[in-house]
């Protein structure tokens, strides 16, 4: 068997794998040589947002919330979605499934690429075995990252029936007549609207009895607004009870897989030519050979690590999301190079909170802490909300704005906790409350940040403006205390 060594070895070359790879060498040396590192990768290079997931799901939805902004905006033609140009744009965004540029990069970064499936067989030790059959043992000498991503859940209830999952949705190659999506989260609510575009009559069955439901209320309120106009039909509150196929076949990503699906719902009989499942992901840590190094799954997703292996992504079992995943893939990859040179990589004291954009109609963006946990962690909070029409920037963006905005304070502290946007491009707004949140910027401070008008950026003065007057000026102000000019 081939032995190759190299100081960092990634199983897994997504958009967390390749940025592991990068940051851990990137000006590193060790023993008067560069670090080096590799990517084992057993399908594409750049994993699941850059084929199925993020940029394809993207340059569907796009081109649809064009065409809407010209069906409400005076003075320009209404556009019309053409499936088959659509389809074609979703194609050239994902290099028509082909990752040589994807390796191109790494060659030129100095990464390897070791292709085939990767499995732990002992300390810093992993057997890949090739499509082929042939297995390469490749070796770290420092450190090995876990970035395997995670696998959509399919309960046993719905396994027989081959259901579509978020792959296929993006890879549609087939636009079935009647498709029935089970699930109310954030892939459900945006593949539901593409795929209606496209053709399809959309129902949703949703368990819980709102839509985004780790969001604010009224933001899943909006989307479900912005859906049912769309006539597709949402079931609320709906449990699944059973699910039977007509000669299920396993066809081909996108394609239907099977003859008609017959769904009993709490509600009623659906019957319908595909079945989308979007009830969550788990974690890819199967047949990783995790008990060659005496861990479990549970360990790698709780942090129970030993010092030379890391965990990045969705394997690590935090939030599902790409920007999220390359952010904790930059901050082990700096902790490892700068161990390697005997360094300690300067890392902030917390755990930065996690921004989330919904594609929907109104878009929803949101971070930090909602009203209820913010409540539920004992705060004492103060709340603005105000209608994303406020700003005449997002005025002009179109000429019926729906939507609300809101953003959650500490009463005490002035800082702001949480925020969400709802309404038209507001994945655009949600930065700045990121930078704020991180920064432990004050209220009255912020307030001092000038918009640029007319932007949609002027909705922070109207938030800022609805928040009680006491909160223009610093808390040492009303008791009388000295205020520091810094």
């Amino acid at each position: 068997m081939e032995t190759v060594e190299y100081d960092v070895v990634v199983i897994g070359g997504g958009p967390a794998g390749e940025n592991a790879a990068q940051y851990a060498v990137e000006g590193a040396q060790v023993d008067g040589r560069p670090m080096t590192s590799a990517i084992i990768e057993r399908e594409l290079l750049g994993g699941e947002c850059s084929y199925w997931a993020c940029m394809p799901s993207k340059a569907l939805l796009r081109p649809i919330a064009v065409a809407d902004v010209t069906g409400d905006l005076q003075g320009v033609s209404t556009a019309h979605v053409a499936a088959k140009a659509l389809l074609e744009r979703r194609d050239y965004w994902v290099s028509h499934y082909d990752d040589s540029g994807q390796e191109t990069w790494a060659d030129g970064a100095g990464i390897g690429v070791v292709r085939g499936d990767g499995r732990l067989v002992g300390e810093r030790t992993i057997r890949v075995t090739s499509t082929s059959g042939d297995d390469v043992e490749v070796r770290a000498r420092r450190a090995v990252v876990i970035a395997t991503g995670s696998a959509a859940l399919v309960p046993e209830m719905y396994a027989d029936a081959l259901p579509w999952d978020s792959r296929d949705a993006t890879g549609v190659v087939e636009v079935p007549d009647r498709l029935v999506v089970v699930g109310g989260g954030v892939v459900a609510c945006e593949a539901a609207i593409w795929m209606s575009a496209l053709g399809s009559e959309v129902t949703l069955v949703v368990r819980d009895r709102r839509l985004l439901g780790r969001t604010e209320p009224f933001a899943g309120e909006a989307v479900l607004a912005g859906l049912r106009e769309r006539g597709i039909t949402v079931h609320l509150g709906t449990e699944v009870s059973d699910v039977r196929r007509d000669a299920p076949e396993a066809t081909g990503i996108g394609k239907v897989h099977g003859g008609a699906v017959t769904l009993t719902t709490s509600a009623d009989e659906l019957v319908a030519d595909e079945l989308l499942l979007s009830i969550g992901r788990a974690p890819r840590l199967d047949d990783l050979g995790l008990s060659s190094v005496g861990l479990t799954a549970d360990d790698v997703t709780a942090g129970r690590l030993p010092e030379w292996l890391h965990a990045v992504g969705d394997a690590s079992g935090g939030p599902p999301l790409t920007h999220w995943g390359k952010h904790q893939a930059r901050v082990v990859g700096a902790r490892i190079a700068a161990a390697a040179s005997g360094e300690v990589a300067w890392e902030p004291d917390r755990e930065a909170p996690v921004p989330q954009v919904v594609f929907s109609d109104p878009e929803v963006a949101s971070v930090g802490m909602t009203e209820a946990e913010a409540r539920d962690a004992g705060h004492d909070v103060v709340v603005s909300r105000v209608p994303t029409s406020a700003a005449a920037g997002t005025g002009l963006l179109r000429d019926t704005v729906v939507g609300e905005s809101q953003i959650v304070v500490d009463a005490t502290t002035r800082l702001l906790l949480g925020a969400t946007f709802v309404g038209v491009e507001a994945g655009e707004l949600v930065h700045a409350a990121t930078v704020a949140i991180v920064g432990d910027v004050p209220v009255h401070v912020l307030r001092h940040a000038v918009a640029s008008y007319p932007t949609a950026a002027e909705l922070w003065l109207r938030l800022l403006e609805d928040l009680p007057r006491s909160f223009r000026t610093p808390p040492a102000m009303e008791t009388g205390q000295p205020r520091s000019r810094r």
